[in-house]
């Protein structure tokens, strides 16, 4: 690593930004709702149709609570992380699923105002035929890449404008960059 003189400035080669839906929490309580009625029945239960009907609703149970509550956790927020060379999109705590988008493969960005999940069919990641992919978390402010292959990806993400900026930026230089 090399010393910097005290007045020379180091650019900032990183954007980051995030989106949150706290209303996503009340769905996580929904699921372990579920999970705690299958616990219940499988634990504490006079059911005297037999075995297998108990069984099959203490594994629905605690399934559908399971799909519930993961589900929703892996998409309670999204982190976007734009640097030198690419956008990496993670969403939940775990970042699974992750997207990373080589700034190459990124032909335009643009501002949108309003991103809905109803749009899109709802929260998560989503692909629709004639729209492309997007990671909608919440409903607000969000930026559309248009790729080389000719498909769009959408994420909402808090100051949006600020990501299309420096998305733009990065494009022109890596364009000036490869005219030289």
């Amino acid at each position: 690593m090399r010393d910097l003189p005290r007045d020379e400035v180091v650019p900032t080669e990183i954007w980051t930004g995030r989106a949150t839906n706290r209303a996503q929490w009340l769905l996580a309580l929904g699921g372990c709702a579920f999970m705690a009625l299958g616990i219940e029945l499988a634990v504490d239960s006079a059911w005297t149709s037999g075995v297998a009907p108990l069984a099959m609703s203490v594994v629905g149970c605690i399934a559908a609570g399971l799909l519930v509550l993961f589900g929703t956790l892996a998409f309670v927020h999204v982190a976007v992380k734009v640097d030198k060379d690419s956008l990496e999109v993670r969403c939940g705590h775990i970042g699974v699923p992750r997207r990373r988008i080589p700034l190459s493969q990124i032909v335009g960005a643009e501002f949108v105002a309003r991103v809905t999940p109803r749009q899109w069919g709802g929260w998560g990641y989503r692909w629709r035929p004639h729209q492309g992919t997007a990671v909608v978390v919440r409903r607000g402010e969000g930026v559309v890449l248009r790729l080389g292959d000719g498909h769009t990806f959408t994420i909402t993400v808090d100051n949006a404008e600020a990501a299309v900026r420096v998305i733009r930026d990065r494009l022109r230089s890596g364009a000036a960059g490869a005219a030289h």
